[in-house]
């Protein structure tokens, strides 16, 4: 068996790749631009090339691949993406080499990831959520992600958390995704002052008193609070890992959320909040899994050290 396997997390902006051995060694890691504007077979395409360049790179065959796609997706194909377009992609048109592959959910390879290597490393069950441009969640179950009866689960960013609320671009009104994303808490400021502001401008300016960035900051608390304490009743999770660009803001965001989720769960403990523990090596990182467990090492993983799992980052 070969020393390392080919990971890569394909992402609708950029794609994350990386090397890395059967003892958890990152090896090399590069990033490339994500061609989705040229369609999904130049996507494709891409992807083959850099699977390609990274092999050539550790300068020997790969003992398999892991790739982390969006949309909706089994170990054996890209089944469907809405933001790369798409549809039936077998898992060996990924590949330009004889090898193993399987492929795996964005999130939920990153979940996975946390899952065996960070901040879930300890416990069973918890539920992943990366707070970006959008939200989704990655259900763990005895370890493992849970993608549900068709692999949508873990759409958390799609329950409906103020149903009177703003229409959501997925059609529903009052999505989580529409108040707490990234993308809607710049956007919310943004059409209150007309003035463009990213989310860590509106957390920035929360810190520093304005009004408008505050109550914009509430209400994604509040939709957090009131989705996670749905979550919670349903799925008595351990611990709820907090991870993507929001999470960035640290106390800001988890103090008062954590607050809020007590206060609503009045006749039982909430589950801690956890910051997740493999930023942006997440995806790569659970590819990497997959990657190995595709090569017939399903126990990769048990033994990596985070600190040398977190170098070199994914630039």
């Amino acid at each position: 068996m070969s020393s390392f396997v080919v990971a890569l997390d394909v992402g609708g902006t950029s794609m994350k790749g990386g090397l890395v051995t059967r003892s958890g060694e990152v090896l090399r890691t590069d990033r490339r631009a994500t061609p989705r504007d040229e369609g999904p077979a130049a996507v494709v395409g891409t992807i083959r090339s850099f699977i390609d360049d990274l092999a050539a790179a550790g300068g020997g065959t790969p003992a398999g691949v892991g790739l982390a796609v969006p949309g909706l997706v089994t170990a054996d194909a890209a089944l469907y993406s809405a933001n790369i377009g798409w549809r039936d992609v077998p898992a060996a048109d990924f590949v330009p080499l004889d090898v193993p592959v399987m492929l795996g959910h964005d999130v939920r390879t990153g979940g996975l990831a946390e899952s065996v290597l960070g901040a879930g490393r300890e416990v069973s069950d918890f539920l992943f959520l990366p707070i970006g441009t959008g939200i989704a969640g990655a259900v763990i179950v005895d370890g493992e992600p849970y993608g549900g009866a068709a692999g949508w689960g873990g759409e958390i960013g799609h329950i409906p958390v103020f149903p009177g609320g703003e229409t959501c671009a997925c059609g529903q009104i009052g999505c989580l995704e529409t108040y707490a994303s990234a993308s809607a808490v710049g956007r919310r400021y943004s059409a209150r002052t007309a003035s463009p502001a990213t989310a860590e401008q509106v957390a920035a300016l929360t810190v520093s008193g304005d009004p408008v960035a505050a109550e914009v900051w509430d209400d994604a608390v509040e939709a957090l609070s009131l989705a996670l304490a749905t979550y919670t009743l349903l799925l008595d999770p351990s611990v709820i890992v907090l991870g993507g660009g929001l999470a960035e803001a640290g106390p800001l965001l988890s103090d008062p959320l954590a607050d809020r989720l007590r206060k609503r769960l009045t006749f039982r403990a909430a589950p801690p909040l956890r910051p997740a523990a493999l930023g942006v090596n997440a995806g790569m990182l659970g590819a990497a899994l997959l990657g190995w467990r595709a090569a017939g090492a399903p126990d990769a993983g048990a033994t990596w050290s985070l600190d040398v799992l977190k170098s070199p980052r994914v630039a």
